[in-house]
């Protein structure tokens, strides 16, 4: 069947929520508390430990097979108006995010700020020693580029159909 990255990531969500949902059944009946007056059969919780494993087993398969095709779509998939794959992509997203925060901080820097007394009555002063306007254009471009790149690997992700074979 044909995915959106977006459709593949929602199926993996659903098939970890269902092997949760049964390994917490599974934790619930696996033993059993019997007291020495009663019969053991009687009062076994149901369960059976092979179809257990096996459904735990099948569900684990198509998570590979599906986290396989996110992975081939990633390196493959050259995404619109950026010339980088979808895993280039996703290394570059937290590179932007983390120079659009040093250069928030820098633009908001003062030229020259009064520094802490200094001795007896000298005052110090601190100075940036790089353009604060320079700065605050290139955070403000740079908060647009990872705008750009969001909404350009959002598109990729919810719009480009990929073959899952599960």
């Amino acid at each position: 069947m044909l995915y959106t990255s977006s459709e593949a990531n929602k199926l993996l969500t659903a098939i970890k929520q269902e092997i949760d949902l049964i390994t917490a059944e599974e934790e619930q009946v696996k033993t059993f508390v019997c007291a020495t007056v009663e019969n053991v059969d009687d009062v076994r919780p149901a369960y059976d430990y092979n179809k257990t494993q096996q459904k735990i087993d099948e569900l684990y398969a198509k998570m590979r097979k599906i986290k396989h095709a996110i992975n081939c779509f990633n390196v493959t998939h050259v995404v619109d108006g950026l010339d980088m794959t979808v895993d280039q992509v996703l290394v570059y997203l937290p590179q932007l995010t983390k120079k659009v925060k040093k250069l928030k901080e820098m633009s908001s820097t003062l030229p020259k700020t009064r520094a802490r007394s200094g001795l007896g009555d000298i005052i110090e002063y601190s100075y940036a020693n790089y353009n604060p306007a320079q700065a605050a254009d290139d955070y403000r471009r740079c908060s647009e580029e990872l705008a750009r790149v969001q909404t350009a690997l959002d598109v990729a992700n919810n719009t480009v159909r990929f073959e899952i074979d599960i």
